[in-house]
């Protein structure tokens, strides 16, 4: 259900909209690029002119090529939310914690729209701040928090509201997306691809929130906030993309699949729900094997709708910027949601184990070539009831080959517990890969 249109009494006979900026990096200069290109344009569809008045960021010196001269300085962010002058505060410090919280938490009690960008934010503190922003009668935006320029928050809050959602997520981060598809495509390492991802500005300096899984994971409990329920953030199972090699891509393309790091979220018939961040082998004919590079996939089925997928920028300048920019227009509109669209507040509740999910896996090892190692390996998944699919052997050094194994479905727990087992032989080195092979995409 959708609130009624709202304007705070200092804007809803105005024909202007107060902006203020705090975060003036790559996003924030973008937002005002777009707000001055389109100046014209924005004011037909929102009958208001859409006017940055102040900024905030840690250094007023840097050049940012961009014109900061009629603005209102602040060097505190935190201080944009008791400057009466301003109607609306755009957000794009970044970080859960710290000034972005502060002034997001200042500005809401303050009365203030919020525009925000920050999915860790909003994944990790989105229930105090929709109180605050009910509270306070104070509106709070988020559609760049979520695959940039792909409307990821409007399809699932709005588009299917009137769907039933069965499974949500997709490929949430370009980082990784170009770290798996440069690695399959050139054969280098990992640490290679990842040293050109930053030199090329794709990959953060300390990019352990993307390669790990934590920003597709912030993002994936924002869709599943709204899809389902809101999820405990620590009840998700997060797992990055460090242990993939070249190889491993190798192998996989030879069986008809390429690895993704997806973000999934499945509501089950009891009511529970999964949810996890992982990489997976994905069929090479699905629409998900399809996206490369830093491009982002939402994908999702509904009881309705059934299965859909869609692609785009995940990142970047322009696609943040002109969700941002969306979010401003919903502002100047009238558009008014609850959070995660609901009116009706639900209790957060935890993720379900994956322990006893099924699926079937893709394994890798490294063994001695040499006589009884497949019948060790054969009895340790044979004791621990797993069927396997297919294995194959591939040469990596004299005395030393690669062993790839797919699997049937098997539940999580039983395949994590024959890798403790298979690590254990002293026939194979090091510790097994475990990959889940993930076929609804």
């Amino acid at each position: 259900m959708k609130a009624a249109p709202h304007f705070s009494d200092k804007t809803a006979n105005s024909n202007s909209l107060r902006l203020a900026i705090a975060g003036l990096g790559t996003v924030g200069c973008g937002v005002i690029k777009l707000l001055q290109e389109q100046a014209s344009s924005l004011t037909d569809r929102t009958g208001k002119q859409l006017v940055v008045t102040a900024v905030s960021a840690r250094d007023r010196t840097k050049d940012r090529q961009i014109d900061l001269s009629s603005f209102r300085w602040y060097d505190n962010p935190v201080e944009l939310a008791s400057d009466e002058t301003i109607d609306c505060v755009l957000e794009l410090i970044g970080g859960a914690e710290g000034p972005a919280r502060d002034l997001v938490e200042a500005s809401l009690k303050a009365g203030k729209a919020v525009i925000t960008a920050n999915k860790a934010l909003i994944a990790l503190h989105g229930k105090e701040l929709a109180q605050l922003s009910k509270t306070h009668n104070a509106p709070l935006y988020y559609e760049a928090s979520v695959a940039g320029a792909i409307p990821a928050v409007k399809i699932v809050r709005e588009g299917l509201a009137g769907d039933i959602i069965k499974t949500i997520g997709g490929i949430l981060n370009g980082t990784c997306n170009y770290i798996l598809t440069t690695m399959e495509e050139t054969g280098q390492s990992f640490e290679a691809v990842l040293k050109e991802a930053q030199e090329k500005g794709f990959a953060e300096a300390e990019p352990s929130t993307d390669i790990d899984g934590w920003d597709t994971a912030h993002k994936l409990a924002i869709l599943a906030n709204i899809a389902f329920k809101p999820l405990q953030f620590d009840s998700l199972t997060v797992e990055g993309i460090r242990s993939i090699t070249a190889s491993d891509l190798g192998f996989a393309r030879k069986l008809g699949y390429k690895v993704k790091l997806l973000g999934m979220a499945r509501q089950h018939q009891d009511g529970s729900i999964e949810a996890w961040v992982r990489p997976c082998l994905v069929p090479e004919k699905a629409k998900l094997a399809q996206v490369d590079n830093v491009f982002n996939a939402l994908t999702w089925e509904g009881n309705y709708s059934g299965p859909m997928t869609i692609s785009g920028r995940g990142a970047g300048e322009g696609p943040t910027a002109s969700a941002v920019l969306a979010d401003i227009i919903d502002y100047a509109q009238g558009m008014r949601l609850p959070l995660w669209g609901r009116i009706v507040e639900q209790e957060e509740t935890a993720a379900r184990s994956v322990a006893s999910l099924k699926s079937a896996f893709y394994v890798r090892l490294l063994v001695d070539d040499t006589p009884g190692v497949m019948a060790d390996i054969s009895a340790v998944l044979r004791d621990q009831g797993i069927s396997v699919h297919l294995i194959a052997q591939h040469e990596f050094k004299l005395e030393q080959v690669y062993l790839t194994v797919i699997t049937h479905p098997v539940a999580n727990s039983h395949i994590t517990d024959a890798a403790a087992r298979l690590r254990e032989l002293n026939s194979v080195h090091g510790a097994p890969l475990i990959v889940t092979i993930e076929s609804l995409c």
